[in-house]
């Protein structure tokens, strides 16, 4: 199935909770370690949809992870891997009977219930994708408990009590007044950030931060380098085994493993926000920024500069060379081609500069993420 989700800007900032109803069921059991020491290796899915994005025709690019477990069903699902947001989003079609769902919500009565190994909560949220609300993708669903198997035979994690939103209900922007195709919006967020938070202080973040690795790892994961070249078209993609690893040794997080280590900050009620401080160098201006690198954006890279007087996105033009440089001393550059790193540059919103740089980064570069210490990895390939 192809995805709608091309666009993960400002995605954590626009969340709306409908209402908050203290539910019955549990909070998340503690992480259950991995035994084994070693870093488990899980395969990612190298996608191309070739779908384009909302300026022109570009292919579409994602990384998926595989889901093969929720509650007690086998299950094959291939979820976009998105280092920009945080949580576990996922359809109900063919995960709960069809009758038990509808366009204004799961049918069932009381605080919660249990269908198929999984607990539904009456605690429902809206999660906006986008900057404003008329151009924004919603997803309406409910706060959800399951054990979740992150990955497949090849390599996985096996979460216990995952908190989740299970979802009802998608509206693309583009088509207001139809329902987005089932699984279309199935998002991992692997960031620390929290999307949606409860009245019963259930916190939506990675799922990773749900389980603990093996004795002498950190708790964290790090993504290889992914090639243009190997993303497909074909089915569900170019399957590379062990790209992600969960686990951290701690010659990843020497300073001879090449890693760039970046603190990351702790923003009440949102979570650890994985922006790292820098500057950004175009067309001859430099200017401070916070840097985002997600994979969950489908193109080079977005700028808010605070000396722009356009209005909306402004696309840069072919043979435009960006330098970003964090204060920790990571540099990352790129020229922008009539073919790749298609790029824009916006206002900043609310006077608060963010700078996105999008799938083509993790082409090329080494992407980690501590959980337990809070920095943000970034290395040169």
């Amino acid at each position: 199935m192809s995805k709608l989700y091309e666009l993960n800007r400002f995605n954590y900032i626009y969340i709306v909770i409908i209402s908050l109803f203290m539910a019955s069921c549990h909070k998340p059991d503690n992480p259950t370690p991995n035994n084994d020491s070693k870093p488990v290796k899980i395969g990612l899915y190298e996608v191309n949809d070739g779908l384009g994005s909302d300026y022109q025709t570009y292919s579409y690019y994602h990384s998926d992870i595989p889901i093969t477990t929720i509650g007690n069903q086998n299950v094959s699902y291939k979820i976009i891997f998105d280092t920009g947001s945080g949580g576990l989003v996922i359809d109900a079609s063919g995960i709960l009977p069809a009758s038990l769902i509808t366009d204004n919500g799961f049918k069932f009565t009381g605080d919660s219930t249990v269908v198929n190994g999984i607990t539904i909560t009456n605690q429902t949220a809206v999660i906006k994708y986008g900057p404003t609300d008329a151009t924004s993708d919603k997803v309406y669903g409910n706060l959800a408990y399951a054990q979740v198997t992150i990955g497949d035979n090849n390599g996985s994690v096996v979460v216990k009590r995952l908190p989740f939103l299970l979802y009802y209900k998608a509206i693309n922007h583009y088509n207001p007044g139809q329902d987005a195709p089932a699984h279309s919006f199935d998002i991992f967020g692997s960031a620390e950030v929290y999307d949606y938070v409860f009245s019963n202080n259930v916190n939506l973040t990675t799922p990773f931060s749900f389980c603990t690795p093996g004795t002498g790892l950190t708790k964290g994961y790090k993504m290889a380098a992914e090639s243009e070249s190997s993303f497909s078209t074909i089915g569900d993609g170019n399957y590379v085994p062990g790209a992600l690893t969960f686990g951290l040794t701690s010659s990843d997080l020497s300073s001879s493993s090449g890693f760039v280590l970046h603190p990351i900050n702790f923003i009440s009620q949102l979570g650890y926000f994985p922006f790292i401080n820098g500057t950004v160098t175009y067309n001859g201006a430099t200017f401070s920024t916070h840097l985002l690198f997600d994979s969950g954006t489908n193109f080079g890279g977005l700028i808010e500069d605070p000396k722009y007087l356009g209005s909306g996105d402004s696309q840069l033009s072919p043979n435009t060379s960006l330098s970003m440089n964090t204060y920790n001393g990571f540099n990352y550059k790129y020229t922008v081609t009539g073919s790749t790193n298609l790029s824009f540059v916006a206002q900043p919103v609310n006077g608060f500069s963010e700078s996105i740089m999008g799938i083509e980064y993790f082409f090329y570069n080494e992407y980690l993420l501590d959980l337990t210490n809070h920095q943000v990895g970034l290395k040169n390939n």
